[in-house]
């Protein structure tokens, strides 16, 4: 699986983050995982065919959630389709078809456990609202 740089969204190093157990997390083919930089940091958390993949939530397009879309095989490429413009990307490279790339993430299990190699920490459910003042 590629990395990610991880210095795109906030300068920090990529590490290690726990998302949670593989007996729970392999019940859904796509997770939303929350960033607290906001919703341009989020990531999908995909299961498919007993593995996990991990890339940026919204397409690079032009923003579609991805966690919605269509997952398939084609020829033994697995591939998400964003469901706004219908725009391909493998899930272990985040290249498409049209050219576009989406950044995506080293996922390992340990100890039955899934983590994410991510610049940020990630969540299930959303981080609370940060006031900006």
């Amino acid at each position: 699986m590629a990395s990610s740089s991880g210095s795109e969204h906030d300068g920090s190093v990529p590490s290690w983050r726990l998302v949670g157990p593989s007996s729970e997390l392999s019940k859904k083919p796509c997770r939303l995982m929350f960033s607290p930089l906001g919703r341009d940091a989020d990531v999908c958390l995909f299961h498919v065919k007993g593995e996990f993949f991990a890339m940026d939530a919204r397409c690079s397009h032009s923003g579609g959630p991805l966690c919605d879309g269509d997952i398939e095989d084609s020829d033994g490429v697995l591939q998400v389709f964003c469901p706004w413009h219908d725009y391909d990307f493998n899930l272990r490279t985040g290249k498409s078809g049209t050219g576009l790339q989406q950044e995506v993430y080293e996922v390992k299990l340990e100890d039955s456990c899934v983590y994410v190699k991510h610049a940020t920490a990630l969540s299930l459910t959303p981080f609370p609202a940060v006031n900006k003042t």
